[in-house]
């Protein structure tokens, strides 16, 4: 993984999490509440010293989702289209959708 800095409680360099660390877990999340990157919304919410805040829609157009196969950052718009990296083709975990309500508005 390259230079990004990914923050909570990370159980590799792929990004996986003590949450989430399944072979298809591996983006982290820019938060836009702090700009910081996490594996996923309980992360922040252990670590930060702040509350989360979504993503508001107008705002998809921002690079805000790592993979943690290749560190390709994607956009919002360009992540909620696709089910792996376009850049290295590592699958997503499609599960991560359940919980798009805590990043993104609808």
């Amino acid at each position: 993984m390259t230079g990004v800095r990914v923050l909570g409680r990370t159980v590799d360099d792929e990004t996986r999490c003590v949450h989430y660390a399944t072979p298809l877990d591996v983006i982290a999340i820019r938060f836009a509440c702090c700009g910081e990157y996490y594996p996923c919304h309980r992360c922040h919410a252990e670590c930060a010293d702040h509350p989360a805040e979504q993503w508001p829609r107008e705002q998809r157009d921002r690079e805000a989702i790592l993979c943690g196969v290749c560190s390709s950052e994607l956009t919002i718009e360009r992540y909620l289209e696709v089910d792996a990296c376009p850049n290295c083709s590592a699958a997503f975990n499609p599960g991560c959708r359940l919980h798009s309500a805590y990043y993104f508005q609808a």
